[in-house]
């Protein structure tokens, strides 16, 4: 079965007694027991509940995956990831990642003694050459978030493997659409499900998927004990939200690819950042490892001025933190994702403030780039 098919009929979302075709919210708390001595499937709805478990069973097969737990925001399942590790573990982690994650690693789990050290991961000797007895994951993005560099997932995979430590990849780029690092050999994948996987700007959730019941068995520990599990009626909007992913895509990257090549072009523009690009350094890398360039790209200005008159005047998008929904979304990294990094390690990583990101909608790319151009000053 296909991909985009599978969206629609390879799970288990119509329900058997009446044959909704919707994914039926069970918006109950608790469930009533009929035998003491033995429990139903069902008895806290923070431990387990029929809609969420539904779609942690079909977003896992989209990823390739065994197990999938839907969590309240993409950073709740990168925090409860994390929080698998134990004090003296040490992980080595892509130098330019989103910055919440910068900050939960910063802020948050160094008081609990969890080492972390920060690479260039489309640098592989980097990666190899922190790695240490104590070291139990490499996290990653690919592509990054906000530079859009590439890292070789089958060449990390193996270096991983070599030194039995786990590989966890964030793909809320890419999703499992155009790219599904569990089938390369990733131990776990997180999302933040706010993004493309829901798409329309009207939810916030996450995801972790593992193929490994072990780790699957620590995952659902984390998650039950905080508690930061997603909603029944957030978990129908996910739902909703998957069945077009296919077409949601396709035209945004399509947007994403006519808006670089465009771009490319303005003098008044320094660089492009697109893994669809034919001058990417990685372009290759990216296209063995995913099916598709996606529909996020950056770009920088050559002046602050122009950046700055850019986002107060550039129409027909929405100036905004978040990316991967249907219509455009322009974001000052920054001031936004990457605010929690300090400006000077953001200016090390090449994240200036003459940079901007963009998540392609569907709009009709003549009048985005209509739109880019009142944002110009030339």
């Amino acid at each position: 079965m296909k991909f985009g098919t599978k969206l629609l009929h390879g799970g288990n979302s119509i329900e058997k007694e009446t044959g909704a075709v919707t994914l039926p919210i069970y918006q109950s708390s608790t469930f009533h027991q009929f035998d003491i001595d033995n429990f139903g499937e069902y008895d806290y709805a923070r431990s387990g509940n029929p809609t969420r478990n539904l779609l942690e069973r079909d977003f896992a097969k989209l990823e390739g995956g065994n197990y999938a737990f839907a969590f309240s925001s993409g950073i709740a399942a990168i925090c409860s990831v994390i929080s698998i590790f134990s004090a003296g573990d040490h992980l080595v982690v892509a130098s330019d990642v989103y910055g919440g994650t910068y900050r939960a690693i910063t802020k948050l789990f160094n008081k609990f003694n969890i080492e972390f050290t920060f690479v260039d991961a489309s640098n592989i000797k980097e990666i190899e050459n922190v790695i240490k007895s104590n070291t139990k994951a490499i996290y990653l993005e690919t592509p990054s978030n906000p530079l859009l560099k590439i890292t070789d997932l089958n060449c990390v995979i193996s270096i991983a493997k070599k030194n039995k430590i786990i590989t966890i990849v964030d793909n809320t780029f890419m999703s499992p659409y155009l790219q599904r690092p569990l089938e390369l050999g990733a131990d776990i994948v997180v999302h933040s499900a706010t993004k493309f996987i829901g798409g329309h700007s009207d939810v916030i959730a996450g995801f972790a998927v593992t193929k490994d019941k072990n780790i699957a068995d620590e995952i659902y520990k984390i998650q039950n004990s905080f508690g930061a599990i997603l909603s029944p009626q957030d978990c129908y909007l996910i739902s909703r939200g998957l069945k077009t992913l296919k077409v949601r895509m396709e035209e945004s990257q399509k947007n994403a690819l006519t808006l670089a090549n465009w771009l490319n072009n303005q003098d008044i523009v320094e660089e492009v950042y697109y893994p669809g690009l034919e001058d990417h350094r990685d372009k290759e890398i990216h296209d063995k490892q995913s099916f598709g360039p996606g529909a996020v790209l950056s770009f920088k200005f050559k002046t602050l001025e122009q950046t700055k008159y850019f986002l107060n005047n550039v129409e027909n998008v929405v100036v905004a933190v978040s990316l991967g929904a249907v219509e455009t979304i322009v974001s000052y990294p920054a001031k936004m994702s990457h605010a929690a990094i300090p400006k000077e390690n953001r200016e090390k990583m090449g994240v200036t403030d003459t940079l901007i990101r963009v998540s392609l909608g569907i709009e009709d790319i003549e009048d985005l780039i209509e739109g880019f151009k009142k944002g110009f000053r030339n």
